[in-house]
């Protein structure tokens, strides 16, 4: 009876709305591929990479651009382009006014010149987190100015490339973008341009299926989803099991669809080494 009376109940603590009110939003974040809990700030300074897995945190453009431009001063260009519903889809042009609000940006890429290294460049860089990245008409024709620019100044193209696929409101006008963007990249190819495409998670669909794999050197980070569908639509269609880690950049290397593997923090080394390398005009570098 005694015991009974005196033994420690076991319970676990559920905290109150108060103290969840108290902790301020997006201090800590958790990693989603092994669990760890780290402060917001601690894993900004490491370049938004998990400290104990090495799992790489999904970028915006300009987090991008700030770590991947010298000073990270962007001459942008075309920022004022902005999608329109042409085919006046169900609530499609509520949706681009609620990401833009979300995400700061008008479409799903930033472009614009800047150095790396001290190399001019002309540079692209998608953003999942306006409308899962996915190409639409401006994000088609954005890049497609931007290969035209780099064209006329004769500088490399570096596109960050980060998509969920076409844009289904946009229909034929969004899949349009694919034969565009390729066009220019066939005129560029022509002049001597010089082309670096990074792959970073996810990358599927149309931009996968067109620019993004049309690099002279073609790059990813570790970890990032490549592939043209998804891993769930691609089971259910051959009725299979697939890899674990399939599409992952690691098996996309062992398969021969890329150059090399980078780490985030190796990247903007690794493009200015391209860059030098191609600077005299030079043989292609040996990126292994």
């Amino acid at each position: 009876m005694f015991k009974d009376l005196f033994q420690k109940k076991k319970y676990a603590v559920v905290p109150s709305e108060r103290t969840k009110r108290d902790i301020p939003e997006g201090l800590m974040n958790r990693c989603p591929k092994c669990g760890t809990i780290q402060f917001s700030k601690e894993l900004e300074k490491n370049l938004k990479i998990c400290s104990s897995c090495g799992h790489h945190f999904r970028l915006n453009a300009w987090e991008r651009i700030a770590m991947t431009l010298d000073d990270g001063r962007l001459f942008e260009i075309d920022e004022n382009l902005i999608s329109e519903d042409p085919l006046e889809f169900p609530g499609y042009a509520s949706k681009l006014e609620q990401q833009k609000a979300n995400s700061g940006l008008n479409d799903a890429i930033v472009t614009g010149e800047g150095e790396i290294g001290g190399f001019p460049v002309v540079i692209g860089v998608m953003s999942f987190d306006f409308f899962s990245g996915s190409m639409g008409s401006v994000v088609g024709e954005k890049v497609a100015r931007a290969i035209e620019r780099a064209t006329e100044k004769k500088v490399p193209f570096v596109c960050f490339s980060t998509s969920g696929g076409a844009r289904m409101q946009e229909s034929i006008l969004s899949l349009m973008q694919m034969a565009k963007t390729s066009a220019a990249l066939a005129k560029f190819d022509q002049e001597g341009g010089l082309f670096i495409s990074v792959f970073t998670d996810p990358t599927l669909g149309g931009v996968s299926a067109s620019f993004a794999s049309l690099g002279d050197y073609i790059l990813a980070e570790p970890g990032a989803i490549v592939g043209f569908a998804g891993r769930i639509v691609i089971e259910q269609t051959i009725r299979q099991k697939l890899p674990d880690n399939f599409q992952t950049a690691e098996f996309n290397l062992k398969h021969g669809q890329l150059d090399k593997v980078v780490h985030r923090k190796d990247m903007k080394t690794m493009l200015t080494k391209l860059l030098d390398m191609h600077a005299g005009k030079g043989e292609p570098a040996d990126v292994q």
